[in-house]
C-alpha cells in the first residue's frame, strides 16, 4: 500500500480521533480545569513509562520484523510468540509492583495519596493495555491498514465515551480512571478484528521465547525504554518546574497546548508510524530510502506547516471553543509552539530512519541529549521571556534536533553501505 492510499485510509481514523480529542478537551476543560490538565498530563507520562517497561518496548520491533518477514509466516509466528510471551511476563511483573506500591506512586505522581486507587485500576488493566498495543503493532506490520483503522476508530470512541462519562460524573478522579481502562477495553475490538484474519491463531502469541528473535528485539527495546524514560520524564520535570515557577494552572495551560498540538498533527504523526516505519524497514538501498524521505518532505511536512498556520490564525476562536475562557493565558504560546511543531515533524521524518534501521546508539544518545536540553532550554528561556519561554525552548530544541538528524542519519547509512555494500 502506497503513501497516498495509507494517508487516505489513515485520515478517516485520524479525523474521528481528532474530533473525539477536541470533544474530550472541552469536557476536561469544563470539569477538571487547568489544574486537572496538569495532573492528567503527569499520569499519562507515568502510563507511558510503565507500559513500555511492561512489554510494549518490543512493539516497534514487532512492526519491523512482521513487515520484514512478510512472505515467511513461520518467522512471523516466531516473532509474535516471542513478543506475546515477553509482554505477558513483564505485564504481570509490573502489575504486581504497581499493586504493592500504589500509595507511594500516587504521592510521587500527584503529590497526594488520594489517587492510590487509580493505580489499582491501572494495574488490573495493564495486561490488556499491552496486548492491545501488541495486536495493533502486528496489524501495522501486516499492512492490514483497514483493520488498523477500525481498531483506532474504536479506541477513539471508547476514549470519548468512557472518559467523557467518568469525567462528568467523577471529575478528575473519573478522568484518571478512564485513562487506565479505555484502551484495555479496546483490546476486545482489536482481538476480534485479528481473529477474523486468516493468519490469526491464539497459539501464535504464547509459548517459547526464541533467543535469536529476542536478541533482535533488544536494540528496539533499548530505544523504546530510553524514549519511555527521557520524553515523559522530561515533560514531568518541565511540568513540575512550571508549577513551582508560576502555579499549577500554568502547567495546565502548557499541557493543553501539548494536547492541541497532538490533535492537529495527528494525521501527520500516525501516517509516519503506519506507513513510514514498515516501509523503511523493507528498504535497504540508500537511494530508495532517500526517495521515501523526499516523499515525506513533499507531502507530509507541508501538511504540518499548513496545520500550524491554520491553528495560529484561529487561536482566538480555538481556545474558548475547545477549552474555556480559563485557558486564555495559553494564547501567548501559540506562535512559538506552531513553529516548533513544524520543526518537530521535519526532524521526525528523518528520525523514523533510526527506528526502521535500528540505529540504536544514535537514537539513545540523541534521546538523552535532547530530553535534557529541553529541560535546560525551558529554564533558560522562561527566565528571559517568561511563560512563553517554554514554547520558545520547544522551537530551539527541535531546530537543533533536526540539524543533528540531517547530518548523522545519512552518515550512518552511507557508512553501512560502504562497509557491507548494497543489499
Amino acid at each position: 500500500m502506497n503513501l497516498l492510499k495509507t494517508s487516505v485510509l489513515n485520515g478517516v481514523a485520524v479525523l474521528i480521533k481528532t474530533a473525539t480529542m477536541f470533544l474530550l478537551n472541552k469536557i476536561l476543560a469544563v470539569y477538571v480545569g487547568p489544574a486537572g490538565y496538569a495532573a492528567i498530563g503527569q499520569f499519562q507520562n507515568f502510563i507511558q513509562m510503565v507500559t513500555t517497561f511492561a512489554g510494549s518496548a518490543v512493539n516497534t520491533a514487532v512492526v519491523k520484523y512482521t513487515a520484514e518477514y512478510y512472505d515467511d509466516e513461520k518467522k512471523q509466528k516466531t516473532v509474535w510468540q516471542t513478543a506475546g510471551s515477553i509482554v505477558s511476563i513483564f505485564s504481570f511483573i509490573f502489575t504486581f509492583l504497581v499493586l504493592i506500591f500504589h500509595q507511594q506512586l500516587s504521592f510521587w505522581i500527584f503529590k497526594t495519596e488520594d489517587y492510590g486507587s487509580v493505580l489499582i485500576w491501572f494495574a488490573v488493566f495493564l495486561i490488556f493495555f499491552n496486548l492491545n498495543a501488541l495486536l495493533l503493532a502486528i496489524l501495522n506490520g501486516k499492512k492490514e491498514i483497514l483493520k488498523l483503522v477500525f481498531a483506532n476508530i474504536a479506541g477513539s470512541l471508547f476514549s470519548l465515551f468512557i472518559t467523557g462519562f467518568l469525567a462528568v460524573k467523577l471529575g478528575l478522579y473519573g478522568a484518571l480512571v478512564a485513562l487506565c481502562i479505555y484502551q484495555s477495553l479496546n483490546f476486545i475490538v482489536t482481538l476480534y478484528l485479528c481473529y477474523r484474519s486468516e493468519w490469526f491463531n491464539f497459539s501464535y502469541f504464547i509459548g517459547k521465547i526464541d533467543s535469536d528473535i529476542a536478541k533482535k528485539f533488544l536494540a528496539f527495546a533499548a530505544m523504546a525504554l530510553v524514549s519511555a524514560i527521557c520524553v515523559p520524564l522530561s515533560q514531568m520535570v518541565i511540568r513540575s518546574y512550571l508549577v513551582h515557577e508560576y502555579n499549577v494552572a500554568y502547567a495546565g495551560y502548557w499541557e493543553a497546548m501539548i494536547r492541541l498540538s497532538a490533535a492537529y498533527l495527528m494525521l501527520v504523526t500516525t501516517t509516519l508510524s503506519v506507513y513510514y516505519l514498515p516501509r523503511l524497514s523493507e528498504l535497504s538501498n540508500i537511494q530508495a530510502i532517500k526517495a521515501e524521505v523526499y516523499l515525506g518532505y513533499k507531502f507530509i511536512f507541508p501538511l504540518a506547516v499548513a496545520g500550524g498556520v491554520a491553528v495560529y490564525l484561529l487561536k482566538d476562536w480555538i481556545i474558548p471553543l475547545l477549552f474555556s475562557s480559563a485557558f486564555l493565558p495559553m494564547r501567548e504560546l501559540f506562535l512559538w509552539q506552531m513553529i516548533g511543531d513544524s520543526l518537530k515533524i521535519g526532524s521526525w521524518i528523518l528520525a523514523y530512519l533510526m527506528l526502521g534501521k535500528a540505529m540504536t546508539k544514535l537514537f539513545i544518545s540523541t534521546e538523552i541529549i535532547f530530553a535534557c536540553s529541553s529541560i535546560v532550554l525551558t529554564y533558560i528561556f522562561t527566565q528571559v521571556f517568561g511563560f512563553k519561554g517554554v514554547s520558545i525552548a520547544h522551537v530551539v530544541n527541535y531546530a537543533l534536533y533536526w540539524s543533528v538528524m540531517g547530518y548523522f542519519v545519512f552518515a550512518v547509512l552511507k557508512d553501512r553501505e560502504s562497509r557491507f555494500g548494497k543489499e
